[in-house]
């Protein structure tokens, strides 16, 4: 996990800074806790374990991350996906369970919601045997790399012609 989110942080460089992140599938919040190390302004953490909610509630009060900084939700992410309102987010960052294979779920559902816009980036890990398509309606992958038995594809939005 840390040299893919290495190397992920590291071509996404650019991006990160001042942006508005979300992170699905949080677990622990390493993704999103990374991005406001680097300069993200603002994450939003969805994690429906209980567990995992309070894990990333006590790295936030360790950080001292202040409430402007950061948002976690309790709920299941394909619910959040669906009744998501707001403006999109710059970055997105999505590490499903491996064992629940979820990812071409995932990318679907995010494909048909408000979560995205124009200029988003999306990072999706999977296991390597796991189905992942290239296109989801304007989301295309502009980039995959295996690291072992996980695969790290990079989508965002189609260009306009």
């Amino acid at each position: 996990m840390d040299r893919v989110k290495e190397t992920l942080f590291n071509k996404w460089m650019g991006y990160v800074d001042e942006s508005k992140a979300l992170d699905l599938f949080a677990g622990t919040g390493n993704l999103g806790l990374e991005a406001l190390s680097r300069g993200s302004k603002h994450v939003t953490f969805v994690e429906k374990n209980p567990k995992s909610v309070d894990i990333i509630r006590k790295n936030i009060e360790l950080l001292k991350i202040s409430k402007s900084e950061h948002m976690v939700i309790q709920k299941d992410v394909f619910s959040f996906i669906k009744s998501y309102q707001g403006e999109g987010f710059d970055i997105i960052f999505i590490d499903p369970p491996f064992t629940e294979k979820l990812a071409d779920d995932v990318m679907t559902a995010l494909a048909s919601s408000q979560c995205f816009h124009q200029n988003t980036v999306i990072a999706i890990e999977a296991i390597k045997q796991e189905k992942i398509g290239t296109e989801y309606g304007d989301l295309i992958c502009y980039d995959k790399q295996d690291y072992g038995d996980k695969s790290l594809s990079l989508f965002s939005k189609k260009a306009i012609d």
